[in-house]
Parts: structure tokens; C-alpha cells; sequence
């Protein structure tokens, strides 16, 4: 479950120090595709309840791991990793994570938008153990426990638009194209008439896994959303689309689920005291 935001200071002189970083994060977010708020929709977050101390072990191993994530995207679609798991380090301080993004993007785009999902993932979980942020075109997920290649189709997330009624053929389109996507085997798009869509497994499932969890996601849009014009269904590990042609403009900033613009909020918030901060001490300098 998403939690608000908090910073952790004990005077202004630490405050300050912590707000300039913050301020770098969002400028680099920006400058990306003209907006923060465009530059990645928002999708969903998930944190855990356990908290970790600041400047642990375990903080050490997220910071590399993260780090790893972001290097690794400018070469690849996907990744997982593990950092400790040995005897010189504490059970505490292992962590596991990996990275996904969507199957049509380009190499460079699948890289800024992992940046962005890395800039993002402290502010929205922060100092928590485990940690998911899903955006438009990728994925980043880290745990304290194992959870790589083990087959997870709890739903995530859902989002159900209005119902179309009583029209058999789009009923048609879009069932044919829900039963292709349930073949898919990493990325697969699928079109039917004036129907489209398209789903994705995590690339640390196995075929025979893929193929489990993108039924439990179809079953879902039927049951779940019935006869809406378009649906997402976000499980653990995969999920699938549809949408009757034109109905969804995925570029457009006006899909952005309402969590993603609290964060920009959030986050322009913090830059705007930051710069005020820095206006004061200039002005305490001539003064002075």
C-alpha cells in the first residue's frame, strides 16, 4: 500500500542538505520528455510494512542493487538480481530484485523510464524492505525474501472503463484477442477488427508459468471489468490490456492514476523549498 511521503530531519541545516538531492532527482526527471508528469504514467506502488534503519547493510545493498538495475537497462529489456546470500553477510542485509520493461520499447526509452522508476521508488516506499512501482512502460521490484521464479498471481492492480452495451461484435474481437494474448511468451501484441491489446510476463517465469498467470489475468478482465471499451489487469508477475481502437491514448497525461500526480505534487513541493531555502541563505549573505 502506497505511503505518503516524510522527510526525516532534526534541524533546517539538515534539512537543506537533504532537499538539494531531491531537487537534482526532480530536474533530471523533467528534463527527460518536457514534463515529470508526462514523462512516465503512473500505474501502481506497492511497499511493504517492515522498515529497514537508514545507513544499514541492508540500505547498502539496495543502493548498489539499484544502481545495477539502472546500468544493466541501458543494454536490456529485462534483469534480476541478488546481493548478499552469503556467509560473510547477514540475513538481513540480502536482497533480490529485477527490472522489466514492455516489450516494444527501445532500448534508450526502456532506460529512462527505469531511471525515472529508480528516482521514484525511495520517495514512494521509503526505507521499506520491499518495494514495486509500476509505470506505463516498465517495472522495478525488490525484496527481502527470495521471490524470483516463483509463480505469484495475486492481482495488483485493475482499471475498468465504461461498458459497452449490447454489441456482439465487439464481444467477439475482443474475446479473439484475449485468447491470443494468453499464448503470449514474453511481450505479445494482439489485434481483431477494431479490438487491441497486449500482455507481458515477467522474464523470470518459466512458459509454463507465463501461460498460468496470463489466464488468471484474461479471466480477470472478463470477470472484473465484464463489458468495459477497455481494461487493464495487473498481476504479481504479468498482466494484459485491451481496448477498442482509439479508446485509449496512453501518451495522453489524462490516464495518469490520481497516486502518480500526488507524487509530482509531492515532489514539486520539495523543489520549491529547496529553491526558497537557497533564496534565503543568499539573501542572509548579503545581510550579513
Amino acid at each position: 500500500m502506497l505511503r505518503s511521503l516524510q522527510l526525516y530531519s532534526s534541524n533546517k541545516t539538515v534539512l537543506a542538505l537533504r532537499l538539494s538531492p531531491i531537487f537534482i532527482i526532480l530536474f533530471s526527471l523533467i528534463t527527460y520528455n518536457g514534463c515529470f508528469v508526462k514523462a512516465r504514467i503512473f500505474i501502481y506502488a506497492g511497499c511493504s510494512q517492515e522498515k529497514y534503519d537508514p545507513n544499514s547493510p541492508y540500505e547498502a545493498n539496495r543502493n548498489s542493487l539499484l544502481a545495477s538495475v539502472v546500468s544493466s537497462s541501458s543494454q536490456a529489456a529485462y534483469n534480476s538480481f541478488v546481493i548478499g546470500n552469503g556467509t560473510s553477510t547477514p540475513p538481513e542485509a540480502n536482497i533480490y530484485g529485477l527490472y522489466q520493461c514492455r516489450g516494444d520499447l527501445q532500448t534508450t526509452d526502456c532506460s529512462r523510464c527505469i531511471e525515472s522508476v529508480v528516482n521514484q521508488i525511495g520517495l514512494v516506499c521509503p526505507y521499506c524492505y520491499g518495494a514495486s512501482l509500476q509505470l506505463e512502460g516498465c517495472y522495478v521490484r525488490y525484496e527481502h525474501i527470495d521471490f524470483l521464479g516463483k509463480l505469484d498471481t495475486s492481482l495488483r492492480y485493475k482499471k475498468c472503463s465504461t461498458h459497452v452495451n449490447n454489441d456482439v461484435e465487439f464481444y467477439k474481437r475482443r474475446d479473439d484477442v484475449l485468447a491470443d494474448l494468453q499464448t503470449a511468451i514474453g511481450f505479445k501484441v494482439s489485434s481483431s477488427g477494431l479490438v487491441e491489446g497486449f500482455a507481458q510476463c515477467l522474464g523470470d517465469l518459466s512458459s509454463t508459468d507465463c501461460t498460468t498467470c496470463l489466464a488468471e489475468s484474461v479471466a480477470n478482465l472478463k470477470n472484473l471489468c465484464g463489458s468495459s471499451a477497455a481494461a487493464d489487469v495487473f498481476l504479481a508477475q504479468c498482466y494484459a490490456r485491451y481496448w477498442a481502437s482509439g479508446y485509449y491514448d496512453y501518451s495522453d497525461s489524462s490516464n495518469e492514476d490520481q497516486v502518480g500526480k500526488t507524487v509530482a505534487i509531492i515532489v514539486g513541493v520539495l523543489a520549491a523549498v529547496a529553491v526558497l531555502i537557497v533564496f534565503l541563505s543568499i539573501c542572509r549573505r548579503f545581510m550579513d
